[in-house]
């Protein structure tokens, strides 16, 4: 292998500062064909001005690096652990609160849990990668000169080399365990990363469209006290509730009771297919807001006009709850009732349409 030249620019002028010497003819295609990968390694540095100033190599199979290469592994099997239970927690751990009146319930967990494992997860991949890189790549000090120019073919196979030995030099390669738990945890830090999409896949079914009343099921006020129509003077509204088992209130149940004045029963509007929503003078609404699912909490007696606070949508409660005014553009959805044989209000169905914001696919 030739050498580098050692004399500097003819006429004995000395090289400008900043620009390093130029080096002599390098090695011919035929010499560079035979090189190993190391030599090339070397070459490659010689010609980019760099020298090696310190460099510590764990010893292979060594038990150093058997204990490191354990924790490595353990930290990237942990990791996979942590997200294949974030998925499982995902799919199987019950979120819907289920059970009232101060007992324990699991799915308070739920959320909790999901952004443990994800934090642990992420975390020991971390944990990981930093271990790797303390106690089992090599540990090399450089100094290098920096100098201007395209790069030859020389330079571009030597830089190819180096690169394919900083590679070798992780020792992925020759260490299997770590190779095969950094795939493992990859995979399921790549799976937890996209499993939460799947709740934009899966379809609501008929979620959007029920709510947890009932024929024959009363209104409860926030008391969980039945309602009498005696209990209500003209111009009065009440918010009620289903009774749901446990004492757990629904929050897409919600609803508002209002008692008309005469003139307003006189000037009712019924929608079509409604008719029959309204018992006497008393009528019931969805209480959630159609625009932006707002509570609908303010009442207006004498022009019966119901008023979101959020932005401020008006309904008309004697013309079927019919926005108004503001950006809301469907109507509250009414609640049919009566009163049963024992003088309480009950629902006689379900609300007929979907409650609160209007969302993009509605099946009729």
């Amino acid at each position: 292998m030739s050498s580098h030249a050692e004399n500097g620019p003819p006429g004995g002028a000395q090289p400008m500062p900043g620009n390093p010497p130029q080096p002599g003819p390098g090695p011919t295609d035929e010499e560079l064909a035979r090189m190993s990968r190391e030599d090339l390694v070397v070459l490659g540095a010689k010609m980019d001005g760099v020298e090696v100033v310190y460099s510590e190599l764990v010893e292979p199979g060594s038990t150093a690096e058997r204990r490191a290469e354990r924790q490595v592994a353990a930290a990237f099997t942990g990791a996979g652990l942590a997200a294949l239970a974030f998925m499982v927690i995902f799919v199987a751990w019950p979120w819907e609160v289920e059970t009232a009146g101060g007992g324990f319930d699991l799915s308070t967990l739920y959320t909790p849990l999901l952004g443990l494992m994800m934090g642990l997860a992420i975390t020991l991949v971390g944990i990981g990668v930093v271990l790797w890189a303390k106690k089992l790549m090599p540990y090399e000090v450089a100094v290098q000169e920096r100098h201007e120019g395209a790069s030859p073919e020389i330079e571009r196979q030597t830089t190819a080399a180096t690169l394919v030995d900083i590679g070798n030099s992780t020792g992925i390669a020759r260490r299997s365990i770590i190779k095969r738990s950094l795939g493992f945890g990859g995979a399921m830090l790549g799976l937890m990363a996209i499993f939460p999409l799947g709740g934009l896949i899966k379809k609501p079914g008929t979620a959007l469209f029920e709510t947890p009343w009932e024929p024959g099921m009363r209104l409860l006020t926030l008391n969980g006290l039945p309602i009498r129509p005696d209990d209500m003077r003209p111009g009065a509204l009440q918010t009620v509730f289903p009774p749901v088992e446990g004492g757990t209130r629904s929050a897409d149940g919600v609803a508002m009771l209002i008692r008309l004045l005469p003139q307003q029963v006189t000037d009712y509007r019924a929608r079509e297919g409604q008719e029959d929503f309204r018992w006497n003078d008393f009528v019931a609404y969805s209480k959630i807001c159609t625009h932006a699912g707002c509570p609908v909490s303010l009442y207006e007696q004498e022009t019966a006009r119901i008023l979101c606070p959020c932005h401020q949508s008006q309904f008309d409660a004697i013309d079927g709850a019919r926005s108004i005014f503001g950006p809301a553009s469907r109507s509250l959805p009414q609640l049919a009732v009566e009163v049963d044989d024992d003088g309480y209000f009950v629902a006689k169905s379900d609300f007929i349409e979907p409650i609160g914001p209007a969302f993009w696919e509605r099946s009729s």
